[in-house]
């Protein structure tokens, strides 16, 4: 089939037979992006799973996919990326960033900063900590043919491109985020990722 061409495979983005890591189990799109991708002919889903001790709804439904691996990843955690760069890096071939923290508030209203530097921390920082694990293992692999990573997907608000003041720090987060994503397009685009 159309799909299984080597050199359509090498010059697309497409999920059929590629691994894929996904950020956050519990953020309430991944099921739904674990199923898209494995209908699409994915060939394995790693899925990062931050304080896996503590149970949620979407382990239930990823676990009973099938193709879908659930990994210890926190994206807040500098040696959680690295560890799982480690061990995924060389075999990741496109990685979905979904990882997010939004909590309710305008700037005035929230009465301090934990909460913002929480959202930072999640929506930019961890961006930023994939990045610098997974990027240099990505770009050197977007060449690889069969096997060569191709994309990264950063799943961003809409209020990434328009302050919504009721969560105006989450928005700024997210601005942060997409010109962070913006950076990466520039620095990974030699590469062809």
């Amino acid at each position: 089939t159309l799909e299984s061409d080597p050199q359509l495979i090498s010059l697309t983005s497409s999920p059929h037979q590629r691994r894929i890591l996904i950020t956050d189990a519990r953020n309430p799109n991944t099921p739904a992006i674990a199923k898209a991708l494995i209908d699409a002919g994915a060939q394995s889903i790693f899925v990062g799973e931050p304080e896996s001790w503590l149970p949620h709804d979407n382990r239930v439904v990823l676990d009973a996919m099938g193709k879908v691996t659930l990994l210890p990843l926190d994206v807040t955690d500098t040696s959680s990326v690295q560890r799982m760069a480690a061990e995924l890096g060389g075999k990741t071939d496109i990685l979905i960033n979904n990882a997010r923290y939004i909590r309710p508030g305008s700037v005035g209203a929230r009465g301090g900063t934990a909460q913002a530097a929480q959202e930072m921390e999640v929506n930019y920082l961890g961006l930023m900590r994939l990045a610098q694990a997974f990027g240099p293992a990505m770009a050197a692999r977007a060449a690889d043919g069969d096997n060569s990573a191709t994309a990264w997907v950063n799943i961003l608000s809409v209020y990434a491109l328009q302050n919504w003041p009721a969560y105006g720090p989450f928005s700024a987060s997210q601005a942060a985020a997409r010109s962070l994503s913006q950076n990466m397009r520039a620095e990974f685009r030699g590469s062809g990722i």
